[in-house]
């Protein structure tokens, strides 16, 4: 399982913690320094569309007007940190965010 996401994101290390109490082998990437590969981020974009794109986020507070019309793959590949976190690949199957629907995806009973 491999979690997509920013190491000082407190959502993503709730993520991180509860997968690894609950007994999952878990991978980290950190977008900001690790990077993530233009074919994740199409799969991601396939996967979830605009919904994966976080135009809330401070990364998307200091695009001027000209780079936020760009494609919005493009902008991701330059710019991981407009990733909505965190994106969990498991097993090939992807989620987004860390609602209580996906934390119930996870539970192991």
């Amino acid at each position: 399982m491999k979690i997509y996401g920013i190491k000082n994101c407190d959502t993503c290390r709730k993520a991180q913690k509860f997968l690894l109490t609950a007994g999952y082998e878990t991978s980290f990437v950190d977008v900001r320094t690790d990077g993530v590969q233009r074919a994740d981020l199409e799969r991601f974009w396939a996967e979830f569309g605009d919904v994966i794109l976080n135009k809330r986020s401070t990364t998307w507070r200091r695009l001027n007007n000209a780079e936020r019309v760009a494609l919005p793959l493009n902008l991701l590949v330059n710019f991981p940190t407009l990733m909505k976190r965190p994106v969990i690949d498991h097993n090939g199957s992807l989620t987004l965010g860390w609602t209580k629907d996906v934390q119930a995806k996870f539970m192991l009973f």
